[in-house]
């Protein structure tokens, strides 16, 4: 599998490139944000390792920017560990983030972990799905609404496909953290919560599809 990793420091890419190549993967490297899209455009990775502080453009742009037209994987570098930090690299599609310093064991885990959970949403997500007005086309990852398309971002599109694909079925946050983020999530339940307030948001009038069930969690449910 080929791997790019993104960091304006060239002892911190060389120190990673040199592991990840004993693990068996190849690995490109990109020494600020502009280079790195300029390979994502002309060349196919399996995961980006992205660090956030970079000139020119930034880890969070770059990511936003891959969110825009690809689903490939995205593990954040920082050296910023704040909660809020993590949350919004999620939020903007990340896949997992590491903290600055890191043990290259773990940061290897983390990327098998990372890549054997897209196979397995890559496999799994293969079923369209049609209830009641809403309409999911999974092998494009496209959403539509009373015939109008929901511009999703991945994490919402997987928690809303988990969700609806389960009909009827009440999930805890801890369930859907462990089959939507992954049992290796790094993060609480307070990140369901914020991708299902957002979810219903952008349903709109039929934001009753997701329903509360109190003391418990959520599931997806059309009509009473």
């Amino acid at each position: 599998m080929k791997i790019l990793v993104v960091d304006d420091e060239e002892k911190m890419r060389n120190v990673i490139k040199v592991y990840l190549t004993n693990e068996g993967y190849i690995i490109e490297e990109a020494g600020n944000g502009k280079e790195a899209l300029d390979k994502i455009n002309n060349t196919k990775f399996d995961l980006i390792l992205l660090d956030v502080m970079m000139p020119e453009i930034d880890g969070w742009t770059v990511c936003r920017k891959i969110r825009e037209e690809s689903l490939i994987p995205v593990i954040l570098l920082t050296a910023r560990g704040e909660e809020y930090d993590k949350i919004f690299g999620f939020d903007l599609g990340a896949d997992d983030y590491i903290t600055k310093p890191f043990s290259l064991k773990e940061m290897a885990a983390r990327i098998r972990a990372v890549l054997r959970r897209n196979q397995k949403n890559t496999e799994g997500l293969q079923k369209d799905i049609k209830i009641g007005a809403l309409e999911i086309k999974a092998m494009y990852k496209q959403v539509i609404l009373e015939n109008q398309e929901l511009v999703l971002t991945p994490k919402e599109y997987e928690l809303l496909y988990f969700l609806s694909k389960n009909s009827q079925i009440v999930y805890s946050r801890e369930q859907l953290l462990n089959q939507v983020w992954g049992y290796d999530f790094v993060g609480d339940v307070r990140t369901v919560d914020t991708h299902i307030k957002q979810l219903r948001e952008k349903l709109g009038n039929y934001k009753k599809y997701i329903q509360t069930v109190w003391g418990t969690g959520y599931k997806f449910k059309i009509g009473e």
